[in-house]
């Protein structure tokens, strides 16, 4: 038996639309020996995975974690040396809050070769299938993309930095932290800023609520909206209304 070279490749899933993933994480998940997949990627793309491999689930659900990072990136090694090939499939981009890199350096210690594979992350897929631009001419020049939730499950101070600038800022696990959010664009007078929120972003049941930082607390409650989401907030939130009449006159026309 032919001995396999202990391998890990760390693959961004996408946003949640199983199109959305790229060829090269689909070659990756064929070729794995064993997948390690965390809750937020589709499930169907393990169909892409041999019959053959292992599918080990390591996510977080409702804030029960299967395995904390440490087990994980002792699975990785330990899966590795025992079988070949490990996938570690993860939602969006592995390497935008993802954890990808910390994986990577650990498996590094013990001597498996390493890759990664960047996917699409919901930090721009998720506006961009609501229509909303990060950046254009004369509205945004440049945008943040922001963690709501430090390791010391802190609101990053990166949020008030941004909230003095004219850029566009997309916060990812930021739900719980709305209030702080509001009250800190309130504190620079930005009441009547343009919010969106998008939960499951590109999925089939994807939900969105559009307001303004004075408006968006009760926009929430009322649609009834929750992690997993992206928050969007900028003067480029405006530009969707723009874009759906665009494409409803384009699609009346044809």
């Amino acid at each position: 038996m032919s001995l396999k070279i202990p391998k890990l490749t760390v693959v961004g899933a996408g946003p949640g639309d199983i199109d959305l993933i790229t060829l090269k994480a689909i070659k990756a998940i064929e070729s794995a020996d064993v997948v390690l997949y965390d809750a937020l990627i589709n499930e169907v793309l393990l169909e892409y995975a041999s019959s053959r491999a292992e599918l080990i689930f390591v996510g977080k659900r409702k804030g029960c974690y299967a395995f904390q990072q440490e087990q994980i990136n002792e699975l990785i090694v330990s899966k590795a040396k025992s079988f070949g090939h490990v996938v570690r499939l993860k939602g969006g981009d592995p390497f935008v809050f993802g954890r990808g890199a910390e994986e990577i350096d650990y498996a590094r210690q013990f001597g498996l070769e390493t890759q990664v594979v960047p996917g699409i992350t919901s930090a721009i897929a998720a506006p961009a299938y609501q229509g909303i631009p990060l950046t254009k001419r004369h509205v945004s020049e440049s945008f943040w993309v922001i963690t709501g939730t430090t390791k010391n499950h802190q609101l990053s101070l990166d949020v008030t930095l941004a909230a003095k600038s004219t850029a566009t800022i997309v916060i990812l696990m930021g739900m719980s932290k709305l209030e702080e959010i509001v009250r800190i664009f309130s504190e620079e007078n930005r009441q009547e800023t343009p919010i969106a929120i998008v939960q499951n972003g590109t999925t089939s049941n994807e939900k969105v609520g559009i307001g303004t930082m004075e408006t968006i607390r009760d926009i929430v409650e009322r649609k009834g909206l929750a992690n997993p989401a992206v928050i969007v907030i900028g003067d480029v939130v405006k530009e969707r209304a723009v874009l759906t009449s665009i494409y409803k006159e384009v699609n009346a026309i044809g």
